[in-house]
């Protein structure tokens, strides 16, 4: 079992209902929430039978969508289950904690989902930002940062890098820019870096973007793509091979594949904004490399050369980021939000 708390005058277990499924284990981020929590509370996955019906104290919810859009049961019956989620924890008076990935849904909402999501803001208890310059939010916000994934790879060997070699790996979608990357990286001139090579390595979310990207490794041998999911062996040997990581979201707040890379020690490219400058000066110099405006030719120039020439600390500063913290910190947060009281810092 896991730690206890007092209501009532009687020593009760936590038992924490996560939002996300345990066969949906392509997302090391909630795997080591999980483990991290696990060392003070018991941790249960989601189902619909035991989030209506089970036995828990907390539900905390990770992107709120995917409970709206599973694929097994009709838009309307999921609808009606998330209706009846939310209302049940308010009967019980569970507490919902919400952890604030992004700030609204990536492929967009229709306007039931929005009213539901919002339904669901209105009973969240206890909200959990993963940087320090996200708005809080009422009643009240703790802030955990986004643990390392240093750990979870510590397994894989990681080759050197290979000179020229930029990279963008994840699932690629709209928001985060591949077809600028593509169009910025054919710009430039292969006069001024003979060796430069783009690598795009992920599952694209739509044929569209697919296309996209197979007619420009058509188009120039310096092009190449692996276009599916991909194992953590494989990443870890992707990432290795990467001189630098090119990450060109259009919408950036709390990247995972950002602090991948860092992980695995390689420098990164992203769009400059308050979080990511945030995260550049906790890492140290020479890691995280901010744009202005549209990535073109010019800029990927630019990083490389930075890249080459900038001197940077042996590896990110992650003392702020460790898993065992960031458990304790959940576990406060969960008592917190059970109890009514305002979270300790």
């Amino acid at each position: 079992m896991g730690a206890s708390f007092v209501i009532d005058d009687m020593q009760t277990p936590i038992r924490v209902l996560q939002s996300l499924r345990q066969q949906a284990d392509d997302n090391p981020y909630v795997k080591q929430v999980v483990a991290a929590v696990s060392a003070h509370a018991e941790v249960a996955w989601f189902s619909w039978r035991t989030a209506l019906f089970g036995r828990y104290d907390v539900l905390h919810v990770h992107w709120p969508e995917f409970l709206l859009r599973a694929p097994e049961r009709s838009r309307g019956l999921q609808y009606a289950l998330f209706l009846a989620l939310i209302a049940r924890t308010a009967l019980s008076r569970r507490p919902i904690v919400r952890t604030l990935h992004n700030l609204e849904p990536h492929e967009g909402a229709n306007r039931v989902e929005r009213f539901l999501l919002e339904l669901l803001d209105r009973h969240t208890r206890m909200w959990i930002r993963l940087n320090p310059v996200t708005a809080e939010r009422a009643p009240q916000t703790a802030t955990i940062l986004h643990g390392h994934y240093r750990d979870w790879f510590a397994r894989f060997d990681v080759p050197d890098s290979v000179p020229g070699r930029l990279l963008y790996f994840g699932l690629i979608r709209p928001y985060k820019g591949v077809e600028t990357l593509l169009d910025a990286f054919l710009g430039l001139d292969p006069d001024l870096v003979p060796e430069a090579e783009l690598r795009i390595v992920g599952h694209a979310s739509s044929a569209a973007l697919r296309d996209r990207i197979v007619d420009a490794c058509n188009a120039d041998a310096r092009v190449g793509a692996l276009l599916s999911y991909v194992d953590d062996g494989t990443l870890a040997t992707e990432i290795g091979q990467a001189e630098l990581v090119v990450l060109p979201f259009r919408r950036m707040l709390n990247s995972g594949s950002l602090l991948l890379a860092l992980s695995l020690n390689r420098p990164v490219l992203v769009p400059r904004n308050e979080a990511n400058e945030a995260l550049a000066e906790e890492v140290g110099p020479g890691w995280v490399y901010l744009y202005d405006g549209e990535l073109d030719g010019d800029v990927l120039l630019g990083a490389l050369w930075q890249v080459r020439n900038v001197p940077r600390t042996p590896m990110p500063d992650f003392s702020r980021r460790e898993w065992a913290d960031a458990g304790d910190r959940h576990y406060r947060a969960y008592l917190a939000a059970l109890r009514g009281e305002a979270v300790e810092a």
